[in-house]
């Protein structure tokens, strides 16, 4: 399959206007304005996060003009997109740090000597209040509320700021004033992606594009999430990064290969021939090498596929096992074993938390110096007195 085909299909949910036309701009040889925006509103990027990010990669290797947009001044309001009630309203010196974090973690998958960072405080901390009342009378509060979040906001009578209602026209500005032909990102990005291309249209006159990722499920299924416990991150260490990739539900092996690795579609097509006569674990140890080798390197994901095999396959205790000070289960969250209390708890009901190989089902159960816990598959530590 030719780049540019590959670029349009792989892990794409939808094109606006359509996918033909686009096609047919990029091998018309003109170096397009791509774009992909975050606000920096948290520091930890999981391989669902990073789905965009590779489509943008892809962009800079054809050689067009890629953006990374740092959205230092709309992560004052804060995205709708994709929550059911307020955002966090961060300081400046928070969304600078939050940043610094992202791109040392974004660089495991973007090349930034090929892509310009900007921020849109750049433009939007410029824009005067009559400017703005100019580019809010191009949309309608109609459609805002129309969406399905906020409207079952509205419907439970929760607040919604003001400002949130302009966070579309602040997104859709920064594409008009970047002259965007292509904005990347998920579907739940839509909406304001549409702003870009109806502002493009109206005081240019141009046609631009959405390209919109299909999402990345956790290893359970669902969304993947901190909370659930079932993301796997990009700063996550070969060792928990390859068995996370192997606790995935066999049905996302062909899923994970297309959206989480750069593997071959063509290699990828030959794996899923196989899955429909050979057992998955050898398919997933293979996607778990790939995933491992890209994050990291080759030299890790074989010690990480090494390490799997003799902690997890064949029961035994890793050969550097972690120390750490901890009196209670209550102790583990936060300290690098659980990441929440919804965690630990989930753990406990489903009987992922053993002490001395005894199942733990008590939230408050003690622990004292050298006793072995393992929380779920992967992790193993040993208790030292607090």
């Amino acid at each position: 399959m030719d780049k540019i085909k590959e670029l349009l299909t792989r892990g794409v949910a939808n094109i606006i206007p359509g996918k033909s036309e686009l096609e047919k701009l990029l091998k018309s040889g003109k170096k397009l304005n791509v774009y992909f925006g975050i606000d920096p509103t948290a520091t930890k990027i999981h391989l669902g996060n990073a789905v965009p990010l590779r489509k943008l990669q892809k962009f800079a290797e054809l050689g067009h003009n890629v953006t990374f947009l740092i959205g230092d001044f709309t992560a004052l309001v804060g995205d709708t997109s994709d929550k059911n009630s307020e955002r966090p309203i961060l300081t400046p010196e928070e969304i600078e740090e939050n940043f610094k974090t992202y791109k040392k973690q974004a660089e495991k998958i973007l090349d930034f000597s090929k892509i310009t960072v900007r921020k849109n405080s750049e433009w939007l901390s410029k824009l005067s209040f009559k400017d703005t009342i100019g580019f809010m009378q191009k949309f309608s509060l109609n459609d805002f509320i129309s969406r399905e979040l906020i409207r079952k906001r509205l419907d439970e009578d929760k607040r919604i700021r003001l400002d949130e209602t302009a966070y579309p026209l602040m997104q859709g500005y920064d594409s008009y004033f970047m002259d965007t032909d292509v904005q990347v990102g998920g579907t739940d990005q839509t909406f304001n992606m549409q702003a870009g291309r109806q502002l493009q249209k109206l005081l240019r006159g141009k046609e631009s594009y959405v390209l919109a990722n299909v999402f990345l499920e956790g290893t359970d299924g669902r969304k993947m999430s901190k909370s659930w416990g079932n993301a796997i991150w990009l700063e996550d260490t070969p060792n928990d990064m390859y068995a996370k990739t192997m606790a995935i539900v066999d049905d996302l092996i062909i899923n994970y290969f297309t959206l989480a690795t750069n593997v071959p579609l063509e290699k990828i097509k030959i794996y899923e021939e196989r899955l429909k006569s050979e057992n998955p674990i050898n398919i997933k140890k293979e996607l778990a090498h790939a995933i491992v080798t890209e994050l990291h390197d080759k030299k890790s994901a074989d010690q990480a596929q090494s390490n799997f095999k003799s902690t997890v396959q064949n029961k035994e205790l890793p050969e550097e096992i972690e120390v750490l000070n901890a009196s209670s289960l209550g102790d583990l969250i936060g300290a690098g074993v659980v990441s929440s209390r919804s965690e630990l708890k989930r753990l406990i009901e489903q009987g992922g938390i053993k002490i001395n190989d005894i199942i733990a089902d008590d939230f408050n159960a003690k622990l004292k110096a050298g006793d072995i816990l393992k929380a779920g598959k992967r992790k193993v530590v040993k208790i030292s007195s607090k």
